[in-house]
This record gives structure tokens, sequence and C-alpha cells, in this order.
């Protein structure tokens, strides 16, 4: 029962019962707006896939005014999101590589023509500074 009397005591204290209010309200408004920001991976991978449409966009104009290339549509696949490098010692905090391309499908009206095909993957493979086994060149 000693116990128990204590912990009535302390109970009545004004000042806990105010601390143990602040400390409850304080971390309800923490948690509050914690649900507020967004700690997901989505930037990220928002901002890879707007580097490969406007990838994909510079390529379809390399790709098109190759002579016998015709109308395309070019597709790539991305190795990662990218990502931003802390720097030390510099003027500069940070760095952002971009997102490494892992392969390409080009589908175009010249992609029987063994003269076209190679055109265009010397031009997709020089863009992308890619291997030429990443590239897939079809009609």
């Amino acid at each position: 029962m000693l116990q128990g009397k204590k912990f009535s005591e302390w109970l009545s204290d004004r000042r806990v019962v105010k601390a143990a209010v602040i400390v409850g309200v304080s971390a309800i408004l923490l948690i509050g707006i914690l649900s507020m920001i967004d700690f997901s991976p989505d930037n990220s991978e928002k901002a890879s896939r707007e580097y490969a449409a406007r990838t994909e966009e510079r390529l379809l104009e390399i790709v098109t005014s190759i002579s016998g290339a015709g109308e395309a549509k070019i597709f790539l696949t991305m190795d990662n999101s990218g990502e931003n490098v802390y720097l030390k010692n510099t003027d500069t905090k940070t760095v952002s590589i971009e997102p490494k391309v892992r392969g390409v499908v080009v589908v175009c009206d010249g992609g029987d023509d063994p003269v076209t095909v190679s055109r265009v993957l010397e031009a997709v493979t020089k863009a992308l500074n890619i291997s030429s086994d990443k590239v897939c060149i079809t009609k």
C-alpha cells in the first residue's frame, strides 16, 4: 500500500500533471506533422520517370532524323532511380547522379533494313554510352 499512496501523491502534484499533458499534446502534434510529410521514395522514382521520358523524346528526335528510319517509337528501361551524392570539402553540397539506362527498344519503319539498323544502333549506343547488346531495333 505504500507504493499506491506515493503514486496518488505524485498524481496530485499539479506540476506533474501539467508536464504529462504537455508531453502528450506534443506527441500528438508531432505525429500529426509527421503524417503530412511524404517520406516515400516516390520523388526519386518520379525523377527517374521524367529523366526516361526526356531521354526517350531526345532519342526519338535523333532516330527519326536518320535516313531510312521513318516513324519510330522508343522505350527505355532504367537500372536505378538516380541519386544525390553529398560532397565534403567543396563549395557544391550535392551532385545529382542520373539514372543508368538498362536497355532500349526502338521500333521504326526501317527496322528491317540492315543499313538503317546499323545507323540507329550506332546513334543510340553513342548517345546513351551503352553497349549494343542493350539495344533492340525492330520494325
